[in-house]
């Protein structure tokens, strides 16, 4: 989606990735924290001034490209991410 920026924060045991949209002071939030090799993604919250715009997805899909490059697996802990990865099969190889 246009205007979305992902950024990331924390360290090597927790942290959050941040969807920041242009035109507004609103943030999406993915929480994570380490467990093993595996990140496991808490909880995704999106603002309701933000919501309906795909920002939850853009989070989730920066969790699962970190995955890939950095070769940790997730334990969707959160009911938002284990949806995802309920409906994108090829991230099964993903799940711890």
């Amino acid at each position: 989606m246009n205007g979305v920026s992902i950024t990331r924060h924390g360290d090597e045991t927790a942290g959050e990735y941040h969807a920041h949209i242009e035109g507004t002071e609103a943030i999406g939030r993915l929480t994570w924290v380490k467990r093993g090799n595996a990140r496991v993604a808490e909880h995704t919250l999106v603002p309701r001034e933000i919501g309906g715009r795909g920002v939850a997805a853009q989070l989730v899909d920066a969790l699962v490209a970190d995955a890939r490059e950095h070769g940790f697996t997730i334990v969707p802990q959160c009911s938002y991410v284990e949806k995802k990865f309920d409906q994108n099969p090829d991230w099964a190889d993903l799940r711890a």
